[in-house]
């Protein structure tokens, strides 16, 4: 026999081998009750033995805690038959993410409810107009995800921080500070550690708070005081009078009721539901090549910085950083940066423009007239209801934050046909959203003043204070608005779309001034330069982060495009001469802000031995007047020097 043969009769003779002798059968096997995880089952296997048995039986063996131990690796070995509780927290930005997706797909949200039908003839025509614009299509964001299990920091005095603790479900873990003037010290209590004394430092958000006790001029971390895996905090209670985060929107899983009951019954209602993960959208884009906030260790534009009410951005020198961890989607960062730099993400402000010309297009075919678009948030939804229902020309569109729409979108708006522009403020927006819709306004009304255009185009009203309904009243309207709407596409590109908006404006206005006097820290203007004092050193150009500025050809020379600056401030900053000052203005003319024009020029100058290019007279003259006292610079030979460029220097001083 070959060893090929021989190889292939083995696995037969194993076979047979392994085949057990008897087949057992239902009635010859043990009672399962009798099975432990270590007893044999193998002839629960046999052939004879019936299905139903066996599946009881393989039942019984992996039913086993030794069979059940899971994979920490395994990302679907979680128990998925228990949820935690989503929490108010993600109710709120589910709904108000459905509220967006309806505004933008044309309907109102349960907020606003529809007009009835029939009403007038610009009811019937707002509501032919939402139902036109319902196919809008939206660009996505991505989300932000945070996870909590429920360990909670209680800031408070003792007694009352430890009573809280006991009002909250066993599934929290709870550690009480007492803050006090002396060195902190930590304490088991009723289960729970309790550290007094020290003042609290904390930063973070839902999940990943970093928590610090502040003593004797030194903060120590809360991991110094208890173990590592007690020190990490999910969730704050702050039941100070003062909060310990004083952002005018602090951070997801921050709660500050303070003294109040009611504040706290509340808070505790919220937190009960904090365990968990939770999602948040990204509320915004940044793109940090057109940022104008600095260059070079120069500071320029800081407005995102100054406004952001959740202090989410920070500098890192040439640039700002968003956490979209601490961002909530206020928006005025959008809405005050000057460039375009950081944009909304939620609609994006081209997405939002396209359903606003659609909107207001579909309004007028419909037979509708005086059409006003009202932004609106949450805050403000309810205080403006019932006017909405009276008024058929004034057509909602939620968004977000009234706070994440801007000048781009008002003056789009006017461009499409909107008779008025109104942005709602509600109750509860924090004062620096309300500060800088006032200040973009205060700029587009003198803009739209200008122009001979009415300043009541564009407001900022609050139906939720003492204006009631008198928002609404005709006479706060304009008489006249630009019937001819604007055809260019909506663009996400917020200078684009600015130039697009006061190009119509501009072409149909009352007025048509050469140039309009804006507020110094409008984004619009021009760089003056001081030929007296300029060298021509480019040190202007070096830091301008819009290429407003920009260095001449063959002949030393400093040109300007006015369209592009934005008024940063960054070329005064850097000038050595102190020759650049700043003019807030808006040029009507569309030419002249769009071409490059010559700020100054100079005669240039080539070393006095070789020919080679040297510098600008001015640059020379300058030199020579601050060596005018210098010891090495007295003589005609070592000024002659100065004419020449850097190797015939050398060689003529060692000659």
């Amino acid at each position: 026999m070959s060893s090929e043969e021989g190889h292939e009769q083995e696995p037969t003779e194993e076979k047979e081998a392994a085949e057990p002798q008897e087949q057992k059968t239902d009635e010859e096997m043990p009672p399962l009750e009798s099975l432990g995880p270590d007893s044999d089952y193998s002839d629960f296997l046999s052939k004879a033995v019936s299905p139903e048995l066996r599946r009881a039986a393989l039942r019984k063996l992996f039913s086993s805690p030794k069979f059940n131990v899971t994979d920490g690796l395994d990302d679907y070995a979680e128990d998925y038959t228990q949820h935690a509780p989503l929490g108010d927290i993600v109710t709120a930005e589910m709904r108000h993410r459905l509220e967006a997706a309806a505004a933008r797909a044309g309907t109102a949200p349960a907020s606003t409810p529809a007009p009835a039908a029939g009403s007038t003839p610009n009811h019937k025509a707002r509501a032919a107009a939402f139902d036109a614009v319902k196919d809008v299509q939206v660009t996505p964001t991505s989300v932000i995800e945070f996870s909590s299990t429920g360990k909670l920091l209680i800031i408070g005095e003792r007694d009352v921080a430890l009573q809280t603790a006991a009002q909250l479900i066993p599934e929290f873990v709870c550690t009480v500070f007492t803050p006090g003037p002396e060195a902190p010290r930590v304490d088991k209590i009723q289960g729970h550690a309790v550290i007094t004394s020290g003042q609290p430092d904390i930063k973070g958000w839902l999940g990943e708070f970093e928590v610090g006790i502040r003593s004797q001029e030194e903060t120590v971390p809360l991991s110094a005081l208890l173990p590592v895996a007690d020190a990490q905090i999910d969730l704050v209670l702050d039941l100070e009078n003062t909060a310990c985060i004083q952002a005018e929107m602090p951070p997801l899983g921050y709660f500050h009721p303070g003294r109040s009951e009611e504040a706290l019954t509340a808070a505790l209602a919220e937190l009960a539901e904090l365990r968990g993960t939770f999602e948040k959208p990204k509320f915004f884009n940044l793109d940090t090549t057109i940022c104008a906030h600095g260059q070079k260790g120069l500071q320029g534009c800081s407005r995102c910085i100054e406004t952001c009410p959740t202090e989410a951005i920070i500098s890192l020198g040439d640039c700002v950083q968003v956490n979209p961890n601490l961002c909530q989607g206020g928006g005025i960062c959008a809405t005050t940066c000057p460039t375009g730099a950081i944009t909304y993400a939620m609609p994006q402000s081209g997405d939002l423009q396209t359903h606003i010309k659609r909107l207001l297009a579909a309004y007028g075919e419909a037979g509708g007239s005086g059409a006003c678009v009202v932004f609106h948030d949450e805050r403000s939804a309810n205080a403006i209801e019932a006017t909405l229902k009276r008024a058929g020309q004034l057509l909602q569109v939620p968004v977000e934050e009234s706070g994440s729409v801007g000048m781009d979108t008002w003056l789009s708006c006017l461009a499409y046909g909107a008779r008025a522009v109104l942005v709602t403020v509600g109750p509860g927006t924090p004062e620096r959203i309300n500060a800088e819709l006032l200040h973009q306004a205060t700029i587009a009304h003198a803009l739209l003043e200008g122009l001979g255009y009415d300043r009541r185009m564009i407001q900022i009203v609050y139906p939720g204070g003492g204006e009631d309904s008198s928002w609404s009243a005709e006479d706060r309207f304009p008489d006249e608005w630009v019937e001819a709407p604007a055809s260019f596409d909506a663009l996400s590109d917020k200078r684009t779309a600015l130039k697009l908006a006061l190009m119509h404006l501009v072409r149909r206005a009352p007025r048509q001034p050469d140039e309009i006097a804006l507020p110094a820290d409008a984004p619009f203007g021009e760089v003056r330069v001081d030929p007296e004092k300029c060298t021509l050193c480019m040190s202007c150009v070096g830091v301008c982060p819009t290429s407003a500025l920009n260095a001449g050809g063959e002949l030393p020379s400093l040109s300007f495009k006015e369209w592009n600056c934005v008024q940063c401030g960054l070329c005064e900053d850097a000038c050595p001469e102190d020759a650049i000052t700043r003019n807030a203005r808006f040029l009507t003319d569309a030419e002249r802000r769009g071409a490059r024009r010559v700020l100054h020029e100079d005669e240039p100058l080539s070393c006095i031995i070789c020919g080679k290019s040297l510098a600008t007279r001015s640059m020379l003259d300058n030199i020579a007047r601050k060596l005018q006292g210098h010891p090495m610079f007295q003589s005609e030979e070592a000024l002659r020097r100065l004419q020449m460029c850097g190797d015939c220097r050398v060689r003529d001083m060692t000659r």
